[in-house]
């Protein structure tokens, strides 16, 4: 099996290195292809305006000057032209994308961008908590990871689909299982803007989250972390909402 590997970390991201790890107790072909600097948050964008820059740093590992979804395209395009690969693994992310998370990923749209290219693809991520991101607790994500990509390989990834994997906040041996989950939502209330003053004296923003408690929805991504476990989550590329294209289609015939 042949393995492309990305993520929007960045090249050199502790994340990226655990993925690659999790890829060759998978297989032996395996192929990095991520982005020269950190991308997180750029969703599905493409680099239209600006040319991508390619760096060979090893053999079979690439940096490209681009996004997520650049990187997944010159991977298959390009660099594997001759031979594509078979799955395409984005992670793993340095904090949980769950709920709207997957709308702003840029780890998502490595795995959507293989997903529109035809190849199987799951975007892997690991939670932290109140230790905050520089107690991350990489060996959860290194320890489950190829098992969890096993068993989603062996029930199959349906075309148009990819699969987001998210690893909880706690050591290896405290996982509680895994917990098929739907997308949550979280309480957008939480959303705040800090504005700031530089040394200026002008104003520049930040986005920013409050921290308060909420409780999350059963069955959902956010409940599965919550309790410890592994969540997976199958995502469609088609957007779709069938019940209301239904009502729509009943009330413009009307």
């Amino acid at each position: 099996m042949r393995i492309l590997v990305t993520n929007d970390d960045g090249i050199h991201a502790p994340g990226l290195e655990t993925l690659e790890g999790i890829a060759r107790e998978l297989s032996d072909d395996v192929w990095v292809v991520a982005p020269e600097y950190d991308q997180s948050g750029v969703s599905h964008s493409l680099s239209l305006n600006d040319p991508l820059r390619l760096r060979q740093i090893a053999e079979k590992r690439f940096a490209v000057k681009g996004t997520p979804s650049d990187c997944v395209i010159m991977g298959v395009a390009h660099i594997l032209k001759d031979q594509k690969p078979d799955l395409v693994l984005s992670g793993v992310n340095r904090g949980q994308n769950v709920a709207e998370d997957v709308t702003y990923s840029g780890t998502i749209a490595g795995a959507m961008e293989g997903t529109i290219l035809g190849i199987r693809a799951i975007a892997l991520s690991q939670a932290y908590g109140a230790g905050g991101r520089a107690n991350l607790k990489w060996s959860c994500a290194a320890t489950h990871g190829a098992g969890v990509i096993r068993k989603i390989l062996e029930i199959g990834i349906e075309p148009g689909i990819l699969v987001n994997v998210n690893f909880p906040d706690c050591e290896p041996g405290d996982v509680q299982g895994v917990a098929v989950s739907a997308q949550g939502q979280r309480n957008q209330a939480l959303l705040q803007i800090d504005a700031r003053h530089d040394g200026r004296g002008n104003p520049y923003f930040w986005l920013a989250f409050a921290k308060a408690r909420f409780e999350p929805g059963n069955g959902t991504d956010l409940k599965a972390i919550a309790e410890n476990r592994i969540s997976v989550t199958p995502l469609r590329l088609d957007f779709t909402d069938e019940p209301e294209l239904t009502r729509f289609a009943a009330a413009f015939r009307a």
